[in-house]
């Protein structure tokens, strides 16, 4: 294992710790502290090398559910010529949550792209999207890719 990757393993082990003594300080269980040492029940493996795996719903799937109902609401009024659907700020919002959601899946070794298909989105809907995520972020795409190098993401 890497040192740099050897290191991201620590910091997350390091925050897992961290959320499971603030759960107890709080008398609760996290799902981590109930599964320690335990294979997520989110994802099954498809490789033998476990490079991949893929997701599972989420129990109950109520916050899965309302996320494609809000979707399709989405699609919806852009092909009807309406591009105000959410304000500003809630847009800044949602998008924070799924940046948040998706890298948090991703360390925990779930693998899936975010998008569906290449038809999901336009090339340029994409580019401008990660342009002014990397704008909000202030990173550049040299870090981009320098990060992408060390990772191998």
């Amino acid at each position: 294992m890497s040192s740099r990757k050897a290191a991201t393993a620590k910091a997350a082990a390091a925050k897992t710790a961290r959320t499971a003594k603030t759960a107890k300080a709080a008398g609760t269980k996290t799902a981590s502290a109930k599964t320690a040492g335990a294979k997520p029940a989110s994802t099954k493996t498809v490789a033998k090398n476990g490079a991949k795996t893929l997701a599972k719903p989420a129990a109950g799937g109520t916050a899965s559910a309302e996320a494609t109902a809000l979707a399709a609401r989405i699609e919806r009024d852009l092909r009807d010529g309406r591009s105000d659907t959410l304000t500003p700020q809630a847009f800044q919002a949602l998008m924070a949550a799924l940046c948040k959601s998706y890298g948090t899946q991703l360390e925990a070794g779930v693998q899936f792209l975010p998008l569906a298909s290449q038809a999901s989105a336009s090339p340029t809907e994409v580019m401008t999207t990660t342009s002014a995520l990397l704008k909000a972020a202030n990173l550049a795409v040299f870090e981009l890719g320098m990060w992408q190098s060390w990772t191998g993401r």
